[in-house]
């Protein structure tokens, strides 16, 4: 295996994973938003959004399907997909929500985010699907380009609570 090009193996995530979901989902998004956020404000969000318990009943949510993207028998990436979520500025019959997408840093530039991505596009489409969205904080970059590369395009914008910060985050959405 080399560096560049990772095992990756994907798979559905089960509320037995929701201890290392939360891990992840916690350790990943504070890696990627601390340093521009106040401490309280992301200490609260991650109590709140990433306790084992909310993890676990969102694993065990019909209408949410969680992919992981695992190398070296570790969660390398993330996605949650949410079949019929719908959103006010985004156009279409079937929406789907790709609401959580994260790739740990090690494995930045090394595939696991475009495996994901597309496992991601296979299971919005087989839920029926005909548009794919999601929100992201309209300062970060590198995911804007990362999705744009993917086909988003933006269409909108929605607020986002972090602790007591509401910010801004771009809707974009993708034919599927």
């Amino acid at each position: 295996m080399s560096a560049a090009s990772p095992s990756i193996v994907l798979r559905t995530g089960t509320v037995a994973d929701a201890a290392a979901v939360s891990d992840f989902g916690r350790r990943t998004f504070s890696d990627t938003f601390a340093a521009d956020n106040d401490p309280a404000d992301m200490a609260a969000y991650l109590a709140e959004a990433f306790a084992p318990a909310k993890q676990a009943a969102e694993l065990a949510n019909p209408e949410c399907t969680c992919l992981l993207a695992e190398c070296d028998g570790v969660i390398a990436g993330m996605a949650f997909v949410i079949d019929g979520s719908a959103n006010d500025v985004v156009l279409g019959h079937h929406l789907v929500e790709l609401q959580r997408f994260y790739v740990d840093t090690p494995w930045h530039g090394r595939g696991v985010a475009h495996a994901l991505m597309d496992s991601v596009v296979r299971t919005a489409s087989a839920l029926g699907g005909d548009v794919l969205w999601l929100g992201v904080w309209e300062r970060n970059a590198r995911a804007i380009a990362f999705y744009r590369k993917q086909g988003f395009e933006r269409v909108g914008a929605k607020t986002f609570r972090l602790g007591a910060d509401v910010q801004t985050d771009d809707v974009m959405a993708r034919a599927l």
